[in-house]
């Protein structure tokens, strides 16, 4: 079974008025869809997900990050939590492999914005098993996170044609743009995770060591 694949991190000096500055690396690093003709969706939720949506604007495409950066701005308060849901171009199989538009959200979380462990408590866990240092509360509270989509799509499946061949290709892109972030953001912890709490870098790992048996 799929499992929701993330990417969190732990950002040094993350605070209110540095929020913006890292997501904004962020949204400059993200190779966004050259063929998605659907609109990506940004989003402004205040204090926890349980409340109303505050800000809500369509943008086609290509995706106006600068207008999208001013948004943010008019919202810029440690309880905000920004996201934008929007399109990066994987390799996916329908009868044949073809070059599509995958859904992807890019979110950045107030110091002060109460995720809950609804949906989210398995990256607090997996967190706190693999980085000690890193107390619960904070492990619950990353700064910057990526949502994937299924996981499926980095995943070599062997009952498909060529998969591993293909899926390589689609691993690439994401360990780009993981390299990209690392080299551009101040790094206190980061994590590659799915929804079962699983490593998915040991996940991965494992896959392509099968298929290379």
């Amino acid at each position: 079974m799929a499992d929701q694949l993330y990417l969190s991190y732990w950002l040094r000096n993350f605070t209110e008025p540095t929020m913006l500055r890292h997501y904004e690396k962020l949204l400059r690093l993200f190779p966004f869809s050259r063929l998605a003709t659907q609109p990506s969706t940004f989003k402004v939720i205040a204090v926890d997900y349980s409340e109303p949506v505050v800000l809500e604007v369509p943008y086609p495409a290509p995706v106006p990050v600068d207008d999208i950066l001013a948004a943010a701005k008019d919202f810029q308060n440690a309880d905000s939590c920004y996201r934008l849901e929007t399109w990066w171009d994987l390799w996916q199989f329908a009868d044949e492999w073809k070059l599509e538009p995958a859904r992807v959200a890019l979110c950045c979380f107030g110091p002060e914005f109460d995720r809950g462990t609804a949906g989210f408590h398995p990256v607090q866990q997996a967190a706190v098993t693999e980085f000690p240092g890193l107390a619960e509360d904070a492990a619950a509270n990353c700064a910057l996170e990526i949502e994937f989509g299924i996981d499926a799509n980095f995943l070599p499946q062997p009952d498909l044609p060529d998969s591993p061949r293909v899926i390589q290709s689609n691993i690439k892109s994401l360990l780009k743009l993981v390299h990209d972030l690392d080299d551009a953001l101040l790094v206190e912890t980061r994590m590659l995770w799915s929804e079962s709490g699983e490593n998915f870098a040991e996940k991965l790992h494992q896959a392509l060591t099968a298929t290379a048996e």
